[in-house]
């Protein structure tokens, strides 16, 4: 999709102003003449302009299928588009200005004129499906992000991403994906639709009349959308980031499970304390699938344990992340310290330890773990890289291993092993549950993060093999 341009652009920066080149977003008028009746002038990125003019021919109530346009040409040369469709454009048109990206026009717009629910197609999605989606999203607009300021939606059946468009406009998104439908015969009744963009009752009134059963956001919707949704049985969610989201209206839409029982016994610690030196910032920040790294383990830990630790010498950095924040007692003395500060102040007699740059940590593998917690001081993972020390259970008896250990100056983690009992727990214990090992991924450098954020190469190793098993 080419709707960037390149300009020349100067940037002040050390007192001083350099010349260099920036993609812009372009911005396309196209004059639309229906039955030889101008009717609108859209205002649009300048791509697949066919698939835009039906489908906001269609989002408006003019055609109802493809047989109802008779002919559709585009000449982006002059910016114009004339459709002949069957039957008579109305005399007389009530153009509403809605709200939207550079105003959208909406004609016989009744903010309430819902279409006969009796015809809807009902459908339940699983939360799951809601955040695939909106991370398929994410994903296809990510190589659009070096000029900004253009809105995507996508369609989704709930097992994969069926259409998707991307426009200066977010009422536009949603027209190119009506009018791609009619063309390659896509039933939207009964699917899903994500959005970069804030949801207003005119997105609510083209998804309703689409037969959209669920529409998802970024962000939050409006108090109207909200009531055009609830009138029109339609799901709505918004702030759809990491692993939660809020649902406005409907929620029997969704197939939720209800909240799993918590572990009890064990403490959840966070270790963010190292430096992050290989990538030049605090890796705990790095955004990844609509959060930060450490929002997504906050979230599956506080969903596991009811009480979760962060240690971490730099609590200002995480004043929005609601949890207790600890330091050091051995300061700046490794991962070690921190898994001991995190013994020392737990309430409970066990602490499952996660480092701050492992955000596929996942539920069911600690659960598998934790069932082994009465049988050893340590309970730790085995993976294909070695022994994961970074994820796994201990116990406040290793206190006094551990302090004699740093005391000495020593910061391997499995260096006071020795004197405590340890139980490994291998591969095909805890593989029926993340047979990939995603859960003992870490990031340590801007590139494996980057392959990381776009799913291209391979993906960072286990701990135990990124960092070098001398660091544990």
């Amino acid at each position: 999709m080419d709707h960037a341009g390149d300009r020349t652009v100067y940037q002040f920066k050390n007192g001083r102003l350099a010349a260099h080149g920036r993609q812009v977003v372009q911005e396309y008028p196209l004059r639309l003449t229906v039955n030889d009746r101008d009717l609108a002038t859209l205002v649009a990125s300048p791509h697949q302009l066919n698939f835009l003019v039906a489908g906001f021919l269609r989002n408006q109530g003019f055609v109802a299928g493809l047989d109802d346009i008779q002919t559709l040409g585009v000449c982006r040369e002059f910016g114009a588009a004339r459709v002949r469709i069957r039957g008579e454009v109305p005399e007389r048109l009530s153009p509403t200005l809605t709200s939207g990206c550079g105003t959208g026009i909406a004609f016989n717009f009744e903010p309430y004129s819902i279409p006969d629910s009796r015809q809807k197609v009902r459908a339940c999605f699983a939360p799951e499906a809601v955040f695939a989606l909106m991370k398929g999203l994410a994903q296809r607009a990510e190589q659009y992000r070096s000029h900004g300021g253009i809105h995507s939606a996508a369609i989704g059946d709930g097992r994969q991403l069926l259409l998707y468009a991307e426009d200066l406009g977010r009422h536009n998104t949603l027209d190119r994906i009506a009018g791609e439908a009619l063309f390659k015969e896509v039933d939207l009744r009964g699917k899903m639709l994500v959005t970069s963009g804030r949801v207003s009752t005119e997105m609510v009134a083209k998804a309703a009349r689409l037969g959209i059963s669920l529409i998802a956001s970024r962000t939050s919707p409006t108090d109207m959308a909200i009531r055009m949704s609830e009138q029109a049985d339609m799901t709505l969610i918004g702030y759809v980031r990491g692993g939660s989201f809020e649902v406005y209206c409907h929620p029997q839409g969704l197939d939720a499970a209800p909240e799993p029982r918590k572990i009890p016994g064990v403490t959840g610690v966070i270790l963010a304390g190292g430096e992050s030196r290989r990538m030049g910032c605090d890796k705990s920040l790095l955004p990844i699938d609509g959060a930060r790294f450490i929002e997504h383990i906050h979230r599956r830990l506080a969903a596991l344990f009811d009480e979760v630790i962060l240690v971490t010498n730099s609590p200002g950095l995480y004043q929005d992340i609601p949890c207790r924040k600890v330091p050091d007692i051995y300061y700046a003395k490794g991962a070690l310290a921190g898994i001991h500060s995190g013994l020392c102040h737990a309430g409970n007699d066990q602490v499952f330890a996660v480092a701050c740059d492992m955000p596929y940590v996942s539920a069911e593998v600690i659960g598998e773990l934790c069932r082994f917690g009465a049988e050893a001081d340590v309970v730790i993972p085995r993976s294909a890289s070695g022994l994961e020390p970074l994820h796994a259970l201990y116990h406040k008896r290793c206190l006094p291993a551990m302090e004699e250990i740093l005391d000495r100056g020593q910061r391997r983690i499995v260096g006071f092993f020795p004197q405590v009992s340890v139980r490994e727990v291998p591969a095909e214990t805890w593989a029926r549950h993340d047979g990939g090992g995603r859960s003992f991924i870490n990031v340590n450098t801007p590139q494996e993060y980057f392959s990381l954020r776009l799913g291209v190469g391979e993906e960072p190793a286990g701990s135990a093999a990124r960092a070098g098993r001398a660091r544990f």
